[in-house]
């Protein structure tokens, strides 16, 4: 006779679980079957070794003192194969929440942001200084194309399969070795993003991964047009799933593709394979008009918005818009400021335009400069550009305290007073001092009567 304990009888069942789901996710896929084919490669470079601060160095020591794997995974991987530091960095271990918060405890290690632990991530911080999220090995169990119901397993194998694309599947060790199940790091030197398995299966896993797709294709594709045939056919088949993911998670994608690499050949992409009706965009979608924007100001570094606006017609689509995607209160009034002066006479003056109407609209919108300055990329005013943002408006220099001691009465017409002494000032080109403009009062104010 023979006994098992809990945990390792738990951990036994649930990885025998995962392959099984591992085994029957490669026989009923459709499109590419991919098999995993484990390769091991090291990685040496300067990007890797800015990661190693003390406490970076004291998270590895600890995962090794309790016996506990603990490598980088995702996206950080990915960007330290490129060469670059990635921004965040996510770990993945075999260590279950509950073992982690006893290596936690036991070292007096801070655990921070509690929300995580259900989803398998334990978040500490080391030393008051830096903050590590280290995340349980996963298998999807249940997906509605949403969310995921996960257990937990000690196979990365089975970690590996349940990511997005084989770009975001690998995994690395912290002694630099790399372990790729899905051929990652062969498709990021090509260029090619795919993703891991069938293109189906992900896709109804998460249906967000379809707007994922679109944008790392932008960060990381060369030729715009690369897109393989059974990928979009995946996701021209599933597009309507993305009738059910939030608006929120839409717009975080959405942002990032309309001003990234190969934007207008992704927008035209995406409205062929009915994507764009789903995030909003369910009028005829004037793609013609994004390219001939996107050309216009690519390099000159647009907001999203500004891009997105070249798709709408009037301020009712821009409402609608926000219906879906529940964009923030500026980004809806940048479009309407876009909408509503992109088709005005500029004339020769061009400057004057410019200060002219930041000068009649300040007050009445915030951020106006910033607006104007969207506004001039939109039409790729590029030295206009340059020379509006080193230009301040100047402060007005009448205020209503000594238009009233002038003996202008409250109400309407002093509202009216300071109205025709701006238009003053602006004639001027905002030279005249208040000396100058008190002196227009007497002759005003005969007019408001």
């Amino acid at each position: 006779m023979f006994s098992l304990s809990y945990s390792v009888l738990q951990s036994t069942l649930v990885t025998r679980f995962g392959q099984l789901i591992f085994n029957r996710s490669l026989v009923t896929a459709r499109g590419p079957r991919v098999v995993p084919n484990l390769v091991m490669t090291k990685l040496e470079t300067p990007a890797f070794k800015e990661l190693f601060t003390p406490e970076f160095v004291k998270l590895s020591e600890l995962f090794n003192k309790y016996n506990y794997e603990l490598r980088i995974a995702g996206g950080a991987v990915r960007d330290l194969i490129l060469g670059k530091v990635p921004h965040d960095v996510d770990f993945a271990s075999t260590a279950t929440p509950t073992e982690m918060k006893s290596m936690f405890e036991k070292e007096e290690i801070r655990m921070i942001n509690a929300k995580g632990e259900k989803h398998g991530t334990i978040t500490c911080r080391i030393n008051d200084k830096e903050n590590f999220e280290v995340t349980t090995l996963r298998i999807d169990v249940v997906t509605d194309g949403r969310h995921a119901e996960v257990e937990f397993t000690r196979d990365w194998k089975l970690d590996s399969l349940r990511r997005d694309l084989t770009i975001n599947s690998m995994f690395l060790g912290l002694d630099g070795t790399i372990y790729d199940y899905f051929n990652g790091k062969e498709d990021l030197a090509e260029k090619k993003i795919r993703f891991v398995g069938s293109p189906v299966d992900r896709i109804q896993e998460d249906y967000l991964r379809i707007l994922r797709y679109f944008r790392f294709f932008g960060r990381i594709a060369v030729e715009p047009n690369s897109h393989e045939p059974d990928t979009l056919m995946a996701i021209r088949e599933n597009a309507n799933g993305l009738a059910r993911i939030s608006g929120e998670r839409l717009w975080v994608e959405m942002k990032k593709i309309v001003v990234g690499n190969h934007a207008d050949s992704l927008m035209r992409v995406m409205c062929e394979c009915g994507v764009l009706k789903y995030v909003g965009l369910n009028h005829e979608c004037n793609t013609e008009e994004f390219s001939k924007r996107w050309l216009l100001c690519k390099d000159l570094d647009p907001m999203p918005m500004t891009m997105l606006s070249s798709m709408l017609e009037n301020e009712d689509q821009v409402i609608k818009l926000n219906e879906r995607l529940k964009m923030s209160r500026e980004e809806v009034r940048l479009a309407l400021f876009i909408i509503n002066h992109r088709e005005d006479v500029i004339g020769e003056d061009k400057m004057r335009y410019c200060q002219d109407l930041l000068c009649d609209t300040i007050g009445k919108e915030r951020r106006t400069k910033e607006k104007i300055c969207e506004l001039l990329k939109y039409i790729g005013e590029k030295e206009l550009l340059l020379d509006f943002g080193k230009w301040d408006l100047p402060k007005f220099p009448v205020n209503g305290i000594a238009l009233l001691e002038a003996g202008v009465p409250k109400g309407p017409k002093l509202a009216k007073m300071i109205d025709a002494l701006r238009q003053k000032w602006k004639e001027s080109r905002y030279t005249f001092t208040e000396k100058d403009l008190m002196g227009f009062v007497p002759e005003i104010l005969e007019t408001l009567d």
